[in-house]
């Protein structure tokens, strides 16, 4: 078996193709399936998954890692691999029936998602019928299972849960509606289920998830799947992001090294003292997202390890420096981008994918800044705060 240090050599292998790819991987508006073929042989989409379905149950940093240099090498490619790699997690918290379901035949098998509750299911005996339409579920081209959000309604018609739904191929249909300027390349189309039968063992409640339980803990006691969901989760959101700063920073640095101005007699851009500060702000910026978010999931691991529970404040924490390394990755390629002059407003540069991708990025309702720093500011104050996405 592989290591998580093997996987990483071999995603950086790859990196040159992901980025000669970029161009084409928006024209598909989908990423080719030889880049998920690459990833795949790497060892990458294993990283999160249990050891008794042949993956590494790897330190959620390297996965972190992986996504972060896959975006530094092609924004969508990246975002992709996040979303898509991150659910083996999530799998391992269902019950082993359900498990055994998505890997018990091919321990390839990927799952794509999308958690917002805006399916309908009703509770009947043996579990739910579950039906609506879905937003974003990205590659989902790529996979043969979706992981979905939907309220659960008893017979009178109330809401008796939240949970996630998880749903085979030939239950769902994908609805082709992708045409995007950000991100365009990551096929995030529309999954739509139409009263659908869905066993009480293929589903998992938000509320026990927000407690850091599952099911599946039973069979996958590694302390990786005793971290908080929406810890693991936002942060897959944001590495992207950071990923796609980095590669802006360095096609930046390289563009200034050799660019010339002739407004300025013909000076060497990378000569101007402002340049020289321009730069190292932006690196600033990108380095504490990228350390927040590193510090954040280490600080939890280490009160698992002692086998304590989670403090809300340290879950809180990793919610408003997650939303904030969001903000300060997109602040550095804004800044880099304003400096590079009118070259990287060329097709096929990897500063305006970078600009698009990263700001379509920071759409995504894990970023939604308020929110996430509201509940921290609260908490300090003392105040009760609801259960949310923390």
């Amino acid at each position: 078996m592989s290591s998580a240090a093997t996987v990483l050599d071999g995603v950086r292998d790859v990196l040159p193709t992901l980025r000669e790819r970029a161009d084409e991987t928006e024209r598909l508006r989908v990423v080719p399936e030889a880049s998920i073929k690459e990833l795949e042989e790497t060892g990458f989409f294993r990283l999160l998954q249990p050891k008794r379905f042949d993956g590494l149950e790897a330190d959620p940093v390297d996965f972190y890692t992986a996504v972060r240099d896959i975006a530094g090498a092609c924004g969508s490619t990246g975002w992709v691999s996040s979303v898509v790699g991150v659910h083996p997690w999530q799998v391992a918290l269902f019950a082993d029936e359900a498990q055994q379901a998505v890997w018990g035949e091919d321990t390839k098998t990927r799952l794509s998602s999308s958690y917002a509750p805006t399916g309908k299911a009703t509770v009947t005996d043996g579990g739910y019928q579950l039906s609506g339409k879905w937003s974003f579920s990205s590659g989902c081209d790529h996979c043969s299972w979706v992981l979905l959000g939907g309220l659960v309604f008893n017979a009178e018609g109330q809401v008796v849960d939240f949970k996630t739904f998880m749903v085979p191929r030939d239950k769902y249909e994908i609805v082709d509606v992708w045409h995007m300027v950000g991100l365009a390349g990551t096929g995030s189309n529309d999954i739509v289920v139409d009263d659908v039968f869905i066993p009480e063992a293929f589903t998992l409640s938000m509320g026990e998830t927000g407690q850091c339980r599952g099911p599946g803990q039973e069979q996958n006691d590694s302390d990786l799947y005793k971290l908080p969901f929406h810890s693991i989760f936002t942060g897959t959101i944001t590495t992207p992001i950071i990923g796609l700063a980095m590669g802006a920073y360095a096609e930046h640095v390289e563009m200034q090294q050799k660019r010339s101005r002739a407004a300025y007699l013909g000076e060497k851009a990378s000569l101007d003292p402002f340049a020289a500060v321009r730069i190292a702000k932006a690196s600033s910026e990108i380095d504490a997202a990228w350390a927040l978010l590193v510090n954040n999931i280490r600080e939890e691991q280490a009160h698992v390890a002692k086998g304590e529970k989670i403090p809300l404040r340290s879950r809180l924490k990793v919610r408003r420096d997650q939303v904030l390394g969001s903000q300060r990755a997109i602040d550095a390629i804004d800044a880099l981008f304003e400096a590079s002059g009118g070259r990287a407003l060329a097709n096929g540069t990897y500063l305006q994918r970078a600009w698009r991708d990263a700001h379509a990025g920071r759409v995504h309702a894990a970023n939604d800044p308020e929110r996430a720093l509201q509940m921290f500011g609260a908490h300090e104050f003392g105040h009760k705060i609801d259960p949310g996405m923390y």
